[in-house]
């Protein structure tokens, strides 16, 4: 893993797709320069949800992308691909253990002190907010900006930002330390994705350093 493959992360949401597969989505998101790709699929079963997961990481292959899984571990190892884990959904050295040394396996952290523990245990990356707060959470509750860049100085894994993010107020990261936008409804909720993605890829460029 290079620190320039978190530097476009985009994260599914299949209800915002417009008579379009996730498959086509995503793949219109990497066209647009996303250089990572979580699948996130709330609501459905382990088997649909592997099966999905496939679906998405024949395309993440196709292109040379790298594919997390959100929260399942389970569903990761089945298929080949990354998982990400939040502070509820699993052991980081267990995952590790599970998916071997050179896996991708992503944790959220809120804090100093999260961000520390989960390197320890194993973590490749951390995904680290809300810092706008979220369109697609709506408890979470936005993180200072302060906080972000004391997060990315206490470690040495790369961290990237996530909640809320858009073309407007991205720049606001610059200078922070990340390595990485994470970005759901700014990308998959666009009428059209790639131009979507290659928006905010051109805003990586500029504020990931």
């Amino acid at each position: 893993m290079n620190r320039s493959d978190f530097k476009l992360y985009a994260i599914t949401d299949r209800t915002h797709l417009c008579g379009q597969t996730l498959a086509e989505a995503v793949a219109q998101a990497i066209e647009g320069g996303a250089t990572m790709v979580q699948v996130r699929e709330k609501g459905l079963s382990a088997a649909d949800y592997e099966a999905l997961a496939t679906e998405i990481q024949t395309v993440c292959s196709s292109y040379g992308v790298p594919l997390v899984v959100n929260d399942s571990l389970a569903v990761a190892r089945a298929i080949g691909a990354g998982v990400h884990l939040g502070a509820s959904d699993g052991d980081i050295a267990e995952a590790r253990q599970v998916l071997g040394p050179d896996a991708i396996i992503g944790a959220t952290a809120k804090t100093v002190a999260q961000a520390q523990a989960a390197e320890r245990a194993g973590a490749s990356y951390l995904g680290s907010g809300a810092v706008f707060g979220s369109a697609t959470k709506a408890d979470a509750t936005p993180m200072p900006l302060s906080r972000f860049a004391e997060i990315c100085r206490a470690v040495s894994i790369p961290v990237v930002a996530i909640g809320g993010i858009t073309a407007d107020n991205a720049r606001q990261l610059a200078g922070t330390g990340l390595a990485g936008l994470c970005a759901v409804s700014a990308i998959f909720a666009q009428a059209d994705i790639k131009q979507a993605a290659m928006r905010l890829r051109a805003l990586a460029d500029e504020v990931v350093q």
